[in-house]
């Protein structure tokens, strides 16, 4: 699971247990004459997490572009004091950071908040400490003794549950004990510390920004994966009917159309924190101070963990008071930071690509092949993983596996199975086919983009280029960067073949490369 994984404080404070903070079981349910029973779909279960809210997701928000809106919003945050105000009255020991705010990509939105150093730290201080009172987690939503009923259905994912959880308490409004950590997750509007919100939110034609690339399909499946939970969230509520009955509103996909269970589910995913150590019912946790207000990087290594009754943040590096707070958001590549995040980090070591290879399901010899494979610790589906600096590495490790799939003759092959290791009869046609195969596989990668690496230079060099489009476009910068190594390294291998003069070996059960 692509997560944050976030650590003891001795400042314990003493727990104030909010009276209007109540788990998901508490009010009246709604008449058997306004239920009605949702069209199942196959189970989903969403394993991805970390950073901010989508627009107006969660709290009443301002209009778009509306001033007037933006000015009666300030007044009204004004009149209930900020996040960290809020926090301190609520159990939140005193700390070493404040909330600042930086403009918004849009001037019509609200600055947005980030979590800053109130004094110089140094590494292993305490930046804060925040009690489990003012997290959310399952224990919270649900309730110990239902976390196993909701889980169990593998109807709802946990990020699903916290979305409904905090959907419900926005319809309270005021009322609701969470209503100022709800509106700072609207303020944030989805963007994050570094970027623009997720592509979950993008348009079509903003999507477009991504052709060519993987990260694109990965958005569709997940926003289907996402609309496949919204059409069980009316099973589980009559599945689990005892994890409802606190709120007197319909059932949910009467009480929430899809784009706001959409937005609300991209704000969780985005700002969840996944914690080590802790029971089920507490590992996925909504953090106040957390992100999305923290700022993510791949090379850090501060995380948010859970000691005794505290969320706490370690810092890893010296601040000087002022500086933006950051944590680490897990070794995930760009496409995932993108798509859960908004940000693609040009730094990231843990960038990566992925190669599938196949061996032929129509070859005769299929299973020899197949055995030998598993033998050698890879599947007859075969996915290789290209980290960025270690491409020829990767393309190194992907062709025995593309030699086994050329070996064509029964005798060879009855040669493979007795021998041991990933070792095929390698000729010098052979070679030059499977070469041949993986550098015409490269250049195809390459050529689904609509742009070239220069361009896409002279397209970041735009000073006032759109945020979405930035981010997309240094996203496939990046990934192409890698497909030119890999194609490098195999046009390399291939130069480096003694007889030039040969012709590839024909290969009607070629494996396959996608």
């Amino acid at each position: 699971m692509d997560v944050v994984y976030l650590q003891q404080s001795k400042c314990i404070p003493s727990l104030v247990r909010p009276a209007a903070h109540r788990p998901l079981s508490v009010l009246a349910r709604v008449s058997a004459s306004n239920r009605r029973s949702s069209g199942s779909a196959n189970s989903f279960r969403r394993k991805n997490t970390c950073l901010a809210s989508g627009s107006d997701t969660l709290v009443a928000g301002t209009r778009k572009g509306d001033g007037k809106s933006i000015e009666a919003a300030g007044r009204k945050e004004d009149e209930f004091g900020d996040l960290k105000s809020w926090m301190h009255e609520n159990g939140l020991p005193p700390c070493k950071v404040v909330l600042e705010e930086r403009p918004s990509h849009d001037a019509k939105h609200k600055p947005i908040h980030y979590v800053a150093a109130s004094e110089d730290l140094q590494p292993g201080d305490i930046a804060f400490a925040v009690p489990n009172s003012l997290v959310v987690t399952l224990e919270r939503v649900l309730g110990n003794e239902t976390i196993a009923e909701l889980l169990t259905t593998n109807k709802l994912s946990e990020l699903a549950c916290l979305a409904l959880y905090l959907m419900y308490e926005k319809k309270q409004g005021k009322k609701s004990f969470w209503y100022p950590y709800i509106r700072e997750l609207d303020r944030q509007r989805g963007r994050g510390q570094l970027a623009v919100e997720s592509p979950l939110l993008w348009t079509e034609s903003e999507l477009a920004y991504l052709t060519g690339s993987p990260t694109k399909d990965e958005v569709l499946e997940r926003a289907e994966g996402i609309k496949r939970e919204y059409n069980e969230l009316d099973t589980v509520w009559f599945m689990a009917g005892s994890l409802f009955q606190q709120y007197p509103y319909d059932i949910p996909t009467e009480a929430f159309p899809f784009e706001i269970f959409k937005q609300a589910f991209v704000a969780v995913q985005s700002c969840v924190v996944h914690l080590q150590k802790v029971s089920l019912a507490r590992r996925f946790a909504l953090v106040p101070l957390g992100p999305p207000l923290l700022a993510y990087g791949s090379n850090c290594k501060a995380m948010l963990t859970a000691a005794d009754d505290v969320v706490q943040l370690v810092v890893d590096r010296p601040y000087k008071a002022g500086e933006c707070i950051v944590v680490w958001c897990g070794p995930q590549p760009n496409s995932k930071l993108l798509l859960n995040y908004g940000f693609v980090d040009e730094d990231n070591t843990y960038d990566r690509l992925v190669v599938e290879a196949a061996l032929n399901t129509e070859d005769p010899q299929y299973q020899d092949k197949r055995m030998v494979a598993q033998r050698n610790g890879k599947l007859s589906v075969q996915t290789f993983h290209v980290y960025v600096g270690k491409e020829k590495e990767a393309v190194l490790d992907m062709l025995p596996y593309l030699r086994l799939g050329y070996v064509s003759d029964p005798s060879e092959m009855q040669s493979v199975i007795s021998s041991q290791g990933p070792i095929c009869p390698v000729s010098s046609c052979m070679e030059q086919a499977v070469l041949d195969q993986l550098a015409d596989y490269f250049k195809a990668r390459l050529a689904g983009y609509p742009t070239n690496l220069s361009e896409d230079d002279s397209l970041l060099a735009d000073h006032i280029l759109d945020p979405k489009k930035r981010v997309a476009t240094q996203l496939v910068r990046l990934e192409k960067k890698m497909l030119n190594a890999c194609l490098q390294a195999t046009v390399a291998l291939i130069d480096q073949l003694p007889d030039k003069t040969v012709s590839p070996c024909p290969a009607p059960y070629a494996p396959t490369l996608k």
